[in-house]
């Protein structure tokens, strides 16, 4: 099956909802093929995770294929749910890719400690955006090899 016409789910967590529709419009700009959600906290994160709430229903909350976790949030901050995630069995094969405006060295070490897949910083402009998530998408879809988000369901 060609891995690019699979529709894959990217679920961000970010309080910035102007990033999460930027990001959404570079992804598509990227030839698209991914489908971002967003989520505002690493509380809502986790939630939409574990299907807790109002992301209960599968089929309307599927499982990400990849995270992008901004580090800075409110109520519970991207380290706190990153050591969450890989912590817990169901979920942490799900690649992280922290997507941030750091660039700070501990920030980098922090992330891959607790067991990040990646570390990209937010571009600073809309075409520097556009060109991140094509690298972005072309990696995680037409080079890596990820586990199936739902057994026996695909990616």
């Amino acid at each position: 099956m060609d891995r690019v016409a699979e529709r894959m789910t990217i679920l961000m967590a970010d309080d910035d909802a102007e990033d999460c529709l930027q990001t959404g419009k570079a992804l598509a700009a990227s030839r698209g093929g991914v489908e971002l959600r967003c989520v505002g906290d690493g509380e809502e994160l986790m939630d939409y995770l574990m299907r807790r709430g109002e992301y209960g229903d599968p089929s309307s909350s599927p499982r990400p294929a990849i995270i992008l976790l901004d580090l800075n949030m409110p109520r519970k901050g991207g380290y706190a749910a990153l050591e969450e995630m890989k912590n817990h069995p169901e979920i942490r094969q799900i690649p992280v890719v922290v997507f941030t405006t750091s660039n700070l060295e501990e920030d980098i070490r922090l992330s891959y400690d607790r067991g990040a897949s990646s570390f990209i910083r937010k571009p600073e402009t809309y075409q520097g955006l556009v060109e991140a998530m094509k690298g972005f998408r072309e990696y995680w879809t037409e080079v890596a090899t990820l586990p199936e988000t739902e057994p026996g369901r695909g990616r």
